[in-house]
């Protein structure tokens, strides 16, 4: 049996064991993220387009900093042309956080223009203390007319001909034209399914030698839906079809994104980072068909647009390089 003394140390022996145990290391809290530093804040009064006149427009200067506003100076300009009196205002006095400062401006409005139009207007601001920043700037776009009710509504180039009467054909600028029997035989037929980058789009359905295709103008087109991308489908004249086109949504806002698509012809089939669509044989002249075994094709690109939000029309790019016939939201 063992003796009373020797359970007794046995025991003493195992309580000092647990009490040297190690406690679990306290876990350290995550810091929590400092917040934004306040920023100055510029704002546009809305602009009078009803033109022609001269219409006064008041920018608006918070200090959001922690220090007193000083030194302040406010520049303004409209778009390219329009006439801006005075181009930078100075304007006295200090602002205490949180204050703001006005200043006002004249600008020249011209005649309205038909069709849709977007105008941009920028102000800057200059100054010593706020924020620290020195400088703070805002844009104000402000839209007139209604956009197209669809891309047909905006054709405005001949690129597809029948071999038999080739003459209104001008989809290059120098009388040429896709030849509407070897774009038939690759499928490009009018009102065709064509399936590119995950969309479902449709070859116009205009008959040949008749506005089929859109060179690309800044115009703007109805387009409504969902999705994560916009699919271009269209073909370039020259190597410089690039561009950056303008999605509208229903909230308001707006996304931005830039795509190209190769020469019809010769240029890299993944040039701009376009993908082959398809490729037809030769092409129409003014006095025929011709170059037949060189292959003018026809490309899709995209765009990226935010899922959860609802187009409601598209910009296109301001070249005319880029030729468009159709677009259409893929998931």
């Amino acid at each position: 049996m063992r003796s009373a003394g020797r359970i007794g140390t046995l025991r003493a022996m195992a309580v000092a064991a647990v009490l040297l145990v190690p406690a679990p290391a306290a876990v350290a809290a995550e810091p929590e993220p400092a917040p934004a530093p306040a920023r100055t804040e510029v704002t546009i009064a809305p602009v009078d387009l009803a033109g022609p006149a001269i219409s006064t427009v008041k920018v608006t200067v918070k200090n959001a900093g922690p220090d007193r506003m000083r030194s302040l100076e406010v520049s303004f300009a409209g778009p390219v042309g329009w006439a801006v009196q005075p181009s930078v205002r100075g304007v006295d006095g200090t602002f205490a956080a949180g204050a703001t400062a006005a200043a006002e401006f004249r600008i020249q409005v011209p005649e309205p223009r038909a069709g849709f139009t977007v105008r941009t207007f920028t102000a800057t601001a200059t100054y010593k203390g706020g924020d620290g920043a020195g400088t703070a700037t805002a844009t104000r776009s402000q839209r007139s007319g209604t956009p197209l009710a669809d891309l047909a509504d905006a054709y405005n180039n001949v690129g597809v001909t029948d071999e038999s009467d080739p003459t209104p054909g001008n989809y290059d600028g120098g009388g040429n034209s896709f030849s509407a029997q070897k774009l038939a035989d690759v499928g490009l037929t009018p009102g065709a399914t064509v399936r590119a980058l995950g969309a479902e789009l449709t070859w116009p359905e205009a008959a040949a030698g008749t506005k089929g295709n859109v060179s690309s103008a800044g115009q703007a087109v109805t387009l409504n839906g969902r999705g994560g991308k916009l699919v271009f489908l269209g073909s370039g004249v020259g190597s410089g079809a690039t561009g950056t086109a303008t999605v509208y949504y229903k909230d308001g806002t707006t996304g931005t994104g830039s795509f190209g698509f190769p020469n019809w012809s010769f240029d890299p089939a993944n040039a701009h980072g376009a993908t082959l669509v398809a490729s037809s044989d030769g092409r129409n002249r003014q006095n025929g068909y011709g170059n037949a075994g060189i292959a003018y094709r026809v490309f899709a690109h995209s765009i990226p647009l935010d899922a959860a939000k609802e187009v409601d029309f598209v910009v296109l790019p301001g070249n005319g390089n880029i030729h468009v016939f159709d677009m259409a939201i893929a998931p």
